[in-house]
């Protein structure tokens, strides 16, 4: 029993791993295992020698198993300890920054767009997607014959037969909420209409919804050459260089006289966009100065007040400055895109912290 006893503890104290432990409990106490063995020799042994011999068996086996317990429970203790040192980490340090969902390209333009206007002095307007034929179109001196009149190009909404209210539409354009703005507050007036709008067309460059912003002002002795100032700052915030050049050539829109669509120069090399350098020329919006029928339509006298109007595409511009090559993987829904574009959500674009951080 002592020799039993001598050799499993100091086996069990020099046991460097679990599984070297492991291997000793069962040549102590596995089936085959010495001291399994001892156990059964008890049954050839007289009532006299089982008195004595099976509580000292009884004890050894106590004895071995109390400490293969502490060992394996020191061997523990000592892979921890082990593993905190090679662990080791200061917890004082800031903790990684990480991305706690994404902001759509439209999202992000839209808050870039806003910020730079507000920098100007322009408050935001709003208006419903669902507009009545004279928003629509009347208001903004479109004559019935004008082909955005037409069921083809425009989304009319379902009537009753006997229904004699006014038609209404899907908004073709953000520009009703400038005759409702200057309906509500008058003029001098500085607003941008940010929004959704519908036209019947899809491919590459077109999708029948899309994203539009359009500025107007109202002042007594607004000229266009305050739309050039207004739009050479917008250009040099929004695509972040320093120089822009525009070129204004002379257009046709209902709502403006006389009407300008708006090139600035770029240059595309091995593919890549560059703004405000280069021999190249590209249309970016169409502006003008407002009507004097609009103005009527609004309530605003043409003869004491006069501004200018522009619009341009929310989805087109993301698409310039952000290299996103197709309209229509705006509106597709896929995740991977917008984790590729997507933008951090809590990162508020400023003009003088940086819009695209």
């Amino acid at each position: 029993m002592d020799d039993l006893r001598q050799k499993y503890l100091n086996a069990i104290a020099d046991a460097a791993d679990e599984g070297k432990l492991e291997e000793i409990r069962l040549a102590a106490m596995g089936k085959q295992g010495e001291v399994a063995l001892k156990m059964r020799e008890l049954g050839k042994m007289t009532p006299e020698e089982r008195q004595v011999a099976g509580p000292a068996l009884n004890a050894l086996k106590d004895e071995i198993t109390s400490a293969l317990a502490a060992k394996k429970s020191a061997l523990a203790d000592a892979a921890l300890d082990e593993r905190l040192r090679a662990e080791w980490l200061d917890v004082t340090l800031p903790g990684r920054p990480r991305r706690m969902g994404t902001l759509h390209p439209v999202s992000q333009v839209t808050e870039e767009v806003t910020a730079i206007f507000a920098d100007m002095g322009f408050a935001v307007a709003e208006g419903p997607q669902i507009e009545s034929d004279w928003y629509n179109f009347d208001a903004l001196n479109i004559p019935p014959e004008h082909p955005a009149r037409q069921e083809h190009d425009t989304f009319f909404m379902a009537r009753e037969a006997g229904d004699n209210r006014p038609p209404h539409v899907l908004r073709t354009h953000t520009s009703p909420v400038q005759i409702r703005a200057m309906q509500l507050h008058g003029a001098p007036i500085r607003v941008i209409a940010p929004g959704r709008v519908y036209r019947m067309d899809m491919d590459q460059t077109h999708t029948p919804m899309f994203h539009q912003v359009e500025a107007l002002a109202l002042d007594r002795d607004i000229s266009m050459a305050n739309l050039k100032w207004v739009l050479e700052e917008f250009c040099r915030a929004y695509f972040e260089v320093d120089q822009v050049e525009l070129r204004f050539r002379a257009s046709h829109f209902p709502f403006t006289e006389p009407s300008a669509e708006v090139d600035i120069r770029c240059s595309w090399t091995g593919g890549q966009l560059k703004i405000g350098e280069g021999d190249d020329w590209m249309e970016i919006l169409g502006s003008g100065m407002v009507h004097p029928k609009v103005l009527q339509a609004a309530g605003v006298d043409p003869n004491e007040w006069q501004g200018f109007a522009f619009g341009m595409g929310i989805d087109r511009i993301a698409m310039l400055k952000y290299g996103i090559p197709d309209l229509r993987a705006f509106f597709e829904s896929d995740l991977r895109w917008l984790r590729h574009y997507g933008f951090a959500a809590l990162d508020m674009p400023t003009v003088h912290g940086g819009l695209s951080r």
